[in-house]
């Protein structure tokens, strides 16, 4: 009589995975904002060596300082840059913003309050522009901002000078609705020995938010992906053309929050104010670890990267060298930035074939 002999049966073989299981470096070398975070490291103690100024806490705050008024706009157009765009006029979108507000509310003799809110409409129409343009034509968006660019200079000091008999706006700090604007954009808290100013908070404010719109939303998800391959993007449903005129709007919203602060703070503003700012923006992006392609990064690193401008530009001055090395510096930045987030990218996209 046969025995039938049952065998215990065997596991499916597991499929082999595709992904690479990288070490705690490359893990960390991943982050788009690790190698911003290095450099910072490195700038900073270099200037605490270099700059014995550069070490006492009202320097510290004034490098905050510095780095916020460039900060606030670089989140915005980190933001943007993410998105896949460039938007070349936000540097003098700044100007043109506080402009607006001290020149129609000091001719015509009404509250400020005004003046803000309307100066607030035009940076956002211009902000609608840009990004309807841009996604109307298939121009790209480099060359629709720097048109942008040329127009808004053109206009601050043509209109500035017609207006004034100069090339700065008048001083607006005795009129109606000037306290509680200056408080909002250019308050100074007195902490110990030291100021900080406002925007420093409102600074880090922004980052918050953005940091926690891009990777924490559907919004975010969206601005990756249109950033990363907008055709894609819009064949599983994702509203391309609002994302990115979204993107030029915030760009607009932030410039004249920027513009509201120069304003408030100095009292008076001049027509040439932020003009080549757009390029540190940028700049302080793509040191930060967004690529210049699109779809990669995030607002940490753009904060990082407005930072090292703040220590850098005002540590070169605490050393007592010639502040001319300071666009070098930028160049030297932006040229090492954009091989580190090449390299950085790759780490973090590494898979295995096979």
């Amino acid at each position: 009589m046969s025995q039938t002999v049952k065998t215990p049966p065997t596991a499916a073989p597991s499929e082999s995975s595709n992904r690479v299981t990288l070490g705690l470096s490359n893990r960390l070398l991943a982050r788009p904002e690790v190698g911003a975070l290095v450099a910072a490291i490195v700038i900073f103690i270099f200037f605490m060596i270099v700059a014995p100024s550069f070490r006492s806490p009202a320097s510290f705050f004034t490098v905050l300082y510095t780095s916020s008024t460039i900060g606030i706009v670089a989140v915005a157009v980190g933001m943007l840059m993410i998105g896949g765009e460039f938007d070349l006029s936000a540097g003098v979108l700044v100007a043109s913003a506080g402009l607006l507000n001290a020149m129609f509310c000091y001719n015509l003799g009404i509250n400020l309050w005004v003046g803000a809110l309307l100066s607030l409409i035009l940076c956002l129409g211009i902000g609608f522009l840009n990004g309807y343009l841009v996604m109307r034509t298939g121009i790209p968006s480099f060359l629709i901002t720097l048109g942008t660019f040329f127009i808004l200079q053109g206009a601050n000091l043509g209109v500035t000078k017609l207006v004034t008999g100069s090339v700065s706006s008048p001083n607006i700090n005795q009129m109606d609705g000037y306290a509680s604007l200056n408080y909002i954009f250019a308050h100074t808290f007195q902490i110990g020995s030291v100021q900080l100013n406002i925007s420093v908070l409102w600074w880090l404010l922004f980052v918050v938010v953005s940091q926690y719109l891009l990777l924490r939303t559907r919004v975010g998800n969206w601005i990756y992906a249109v950033g990363g391959n907008a055709a894609s993007a819009r064949a599983v449903g994702v509203p391309v053309a609002r994302v990115k005129i979204g993107l030029f709007m915030t760009v607009g919203f932030l410039g004249w929050f920027t513009g509201m602060h120069f304003l408030y703070n100095y009292n008076v503003l001049q027509a040439g104010t932020g003009l080549g700012n757009e390029f540190i923006y940028i700049i302080a992006a793509v040191v930060g670890g967004i690529l210049m392609t699109g779809g990669y990064g995030n607002s940490i690193g753009v904060a990082i990267g407005a930072f090292i401008f703040g220590m850098t530009s005002l540590g070169i001055v605490y050393a007592g060298w010639d502040p001319n090395w300071f666009k070098a510096f930028l160049g030297v930045m932006l040229l090492l930035a954009v091989l580190v987030n090449l390299y950085i990218k790759k780490l973090s996209t590494t898979r295995k074939v096979g």
